[in-house]
């Protein structure tokens, strides 16, 4: 059985090979990555999941790796981290700090203002994969053999995974039989589903096994009457606290066939000889109290159940699953000019692309993101982590948490412009959940005069709010502040106003607990926080040589509150509400340090001109005013954006992978679409070396990004990266391709989201925008800049025409309302 689709990329490789381009859509090659031989490694595995669910195949012929994933899987348990010296010594850490000895507050920090260990027990804890799933696999033999090790070749492998359908396939052919496996996780049904199939009668035959390095306990549950039983994988993780139980998970499995013979053990597994169809049903859940999950184990019976009797339902249940996910997947389309290397596998794509240009590998890129972030998260869920759904052990880097100085917020970069706006749902939940953690963690690190609610630089599922462990990076305390903004962008790009009343008290909330804790520095009576960091960046005070990060007043910290107190402001104006509370905040915003340019010519990153211990370093956080705020812009601050490019220049274009992913976003916002596309090469250099095997920054084969290791970050960077080159909306217009690389000369996008409401379809040509339709969510006046290299335009709303000339294009637009634009 010899797969259409892998005659029909076999047939695409030929004509490259040939030196012809096969005359079909370039379009084609961006929903898709596929490969020639099974993964070597995690990184090339291929990521399913439905945004509580996850599993990554690995197409192996003999044996079939693939590690399972619940994205609530956390160690450890919610505790209290209070430090009550912290609030003691902050008076002399501020005085320290008036003095310039940034080095003895810090020290004085290290002793006192950081987390305790809880009293009562518990530990962070850390997100954790939740099993392996082995698949061994016997073929039959159809001719003599002279060595045990004498096996039949396999030909035509192909393995691939559909963005558009979100299912991954193997198949290859061996002794002559053809077999397929066909991979996802259902998003309605909540079920994880292997399908695999031979050509012919009897030739399948595999034992499927459930394990975990630790804290898993294999058993099964007997069948009634003539049902196959249920394969349990189940266990429970570390609380930290001794006598208290950490968080409960359980995984099922169970094996419908066609033809051939069931077994089931724990011991063994589940086992099928010489069937022709089989399918793994798998489901799993965890007692963690937002899962929404019924964690009695009946779950398991009722979902294995109602396929036992119907095997024709894996059909319907694909489909619907197809159909779900595609509810998201094509509210967005990207084209970009087409090469002959688009019909390479994935890998080689890669490779090449380090040699010479192929603009359609962004698409790709793009539509890999939004894929991820579909499979990633859902309402009701959790919001991706530092690994997205995706962990391949029980020791995640950095705990694969919630960091909040970039990470969480990078990975809701491209969300609201590609259409995905209720994916936002669980990481609002998520900030709700953290206020009253936060309120707690207000008063015992800062006094009891500190109002409202604050998070520092990391949080996980268990509300943990206090500072990090090492002042040096831990001592950022405007993590909920940049979340904050997160909540008014997910309102500006819908203007739901039931939404701006749910979130306002977490706005203000946020905003007060500044209100209440910043201080006077003594040289220019500036309003700063103290103590903060520019996360995670060092400095040189003097001729001391002792790199020191704590401080006051940092630049991000002063671009942050500018915009948290001023969407404060705004909100209250548009609810009516707080009118004493705003004006005490406009007060206040007047008292705030000015961004200011360096000596050399670049955009300070603290108080003070330090010199910096890393002038390369990885975060360009004093940069956040260009992006992902709006502060600043090459039209309205044109001197603090050439700071901008000389800070950037200065930077270099290296660094960890979601660095480079935020450099391609800062580039596009100065205009330089070149730059940005440079940066996105970066971004894609391969991250294993083929010499040493070693893994560095980059992107891996299966398009993972590097930091290294492996952070979904960076993938979501990049992926707002693409659509920050193609479309802005931030200063209050829509700016249609603000910065266009010249290789990307022709193409179109549909379905993009600008804020204000309204959907944007545009079509460009020779590098000049050539036609665009605006659609309106909701009624409104909305202000386009004319494209680039354009003289004029003609609008046509409900039949009624009107050119334009300028700078900008004002349209009213009813609710649905549509305008065609033409451009010359």
């Amino acid at each position: 059985m010899k797969t259409l689709f892998a005659f029909f990329l076999l047939l695409v490789t030929c004509n490259s090979v040939m030196g012809t381009i096969p005359a079909i859509p370039a379009d084609v090659y961006n929903h898709q990555l596929y490969y020639t031989a099974p993964a070597t490694i995690w990184e090339e595995t291929l990521p399913l999941g439905n945004g509580r669910l996850g599993m990554m195949p690995d197409g192996g012929v003999d044996r079939e790796h693939i590690v399972l994933n619940e994205i609530s899987l956390w160690s450890g348990m919610e505790a209290d981290y209070g430090n009550p010296d912290a609030s003691r010594s902050l008076p002399a850490i501020q005085q320290l700090l008036f003095e310039g000895k940034n080095k003895e507050a810090q020290e004085l920090m290290y002793s006192s203002f950081v987390p305790k260990k809880p009293e009562s027990g518990g530990t962070y804890g850390n997100y954790q994969m939740l099993a392996d799933l082995n698949i061994d696999f016997s073929f039959p033999h159809r001719r003599k053999t002279t060595s045990e090790n004498d096996t039949a070749p396999v030909t035509d492998y192909r393995r691939w995974l559909d963005l558009r359908d979100a299912v991954a396939y193997t198949s290859f052919t061996k002794e002559g039989i053809d077999y397929q496996r066909e991979y996802f996780t259902s998003r309605d049904k909540d079920v994880m589903i292997i399908h695999l199939t031979a050509s012919r009668r009897r030739a399948l035959s595999f034992s499927a096994q459930l394990s975990r390095p630790k804290q898993g306990v294999v058993s099964m549950l007997p069948g009634i009457g003539k049902e196959e039983g249920t394969l349990l994988l189940e266990g429970t993780l570390d609380s930290g606290k001794p006598g208290r139980e950490g968080m409960k998970y359980r995984v099922a499995m169970r094996l419908i066939s066609k033809g051939g013979k069931q077994n089931i053990s724990a011991e063994r597994g589940i086992t099928l000889t010489q069937g022709r169809e089989a399918w793994l049903v798998l489901s799993a859940t965890t007692s963690y109290a937002a899962s929404g999950t019924d964690f009695s184990g009946n779950r398991y019976k009722e979902v294995c159940d109602s396929l036992l009797n119907a095997v024709t339902q894996h059909v319907q249940i694909k489909e619907s699953h197809i159909a779900s996910h595609r509810t998201f997947y094509d509210r967005v389309s990207l084209t970009l000019p087409f090469t002959e290397d688009d019909v390479l596998p994935t890998n080689e794509r890669i490779t090449r692309f380090t040699e010479r240009e192929s603009p359609a590998l962004a698409a790709l890129y793009y539509n890999y993101g939004r894929y991820l972030f579909i499979s990633s998260t859902r309402p009701g869920s959790l919001p991706p982590n530092l690994q997205g759904l995706w962990a391949n052990g029980v020791e995640t880097p950095w705990n694969g948490d919630y960091h909040t100085n970039i990470n969480i917020q990078m990975n809701h970069w491209p969300l609201e412009q590609a259409g995905l706006s209720e994916l936002y749902q669980p990481l609002t939940a998520l900030i709700e959940r953290l206020i009253p953690s936060g309120e707690e963690t207000a008063r015992t690190f800062y006094g009891t005069h500190a109002q409202g609610w604050v998070l520092h630089m990391m949080t996980n599922i268990w509300n943990y709010t206090a500072p990090g462990e090492h002042p040096s990076w831990g001592a950022t305390n405007t993590g909920g502040a940049w979340l904050c903004a997160h909540l008014w962008e997910h309102y500006q790009y819908t203007q739901d106003i039931e939404f701006l009343k749910r979130i306002y008290p977490v706005l203000k909330g946020a905003s007060e607990f500044f209100y209440s804790t910043m201080v006077r520095e003594p040289k220019h009576g500036w309003l700063v926080t103290a103590p903060t960091s520019s996360p995670e960046n060092a400095f040189f005070v003097g001729n001391d040589p002792t790199p020191v990060s704590v401080c006051m007043g940092p630049t991000m910290d002063v671009q942050l509150l500018t915009e948290l107190y001023t969407n404060v402001i705004e909100a209250t104006s548009i609810l009516e509400c707080d009118a004493d509370y705003a004006a005490k905040l406009r007060e206040a915003l007047d008292k705030f340090p000015p961004m200011q340019i360096s000596k050399g010519g670049y955009l300070q990153e603290w108080l003070e001109d330090y010199k910096e211990q890393d002038v390369h370093h990885r975060h360009v956080s004093h940069l956040y005013g260009l992006h992902p705020g709006n502060l600043i812009s090459p039209d309205a601050t044109p001197e603090l954006a050439n700071a901008c490019r000389e800070t950037l220049n200065r930077r270099g274009d290296g660094g960890t992978g979601w660095s480079r992913a935020w450099k391609v976003n800062f580039w596009a916002r100065l205009g330089d679409g070149d730059r940005a596309w440079t940066l996105f090469k970066s971004l894609l250099y391969p991250a294993v070396d083929p010499q040493t095997k070693r893994h560095g920054s980059g992107t891996f084969p299966n398009l993972f990004c590097s930091h290294p290791p492996f952070q979904i970050d960076g993938n979501y960077g990049g992926t707002a990266g693409v659509g920050e080159m193609l479309l802005q909306s931030h200063e209050g217009f829509i700016h249609l391709l603000p910065a266009l690389p010249k290789s990307w000369h022709t193409g179109n996008f549909y379905g993009m989201k600008a804020r204000g409401g309204i959907s944007v379809d545009l079509e460009w040509k020779n590098g000049k925008a050539v036609k665009a339709i605006l659609t309106a969510t909701i009624p409104g006046i909305f202000h386009v800049k004319m494209p680039e290299g354009v003289i004029r335009a003609k609008a046509i709303i409900d039949g009624q025409s009107n050119n334009y000339t300028g700078k900008t294009i004002s349209l009213s637009l009813p609710e649905k309302g549509e305008c065609v634009l033409s451009f010359e």
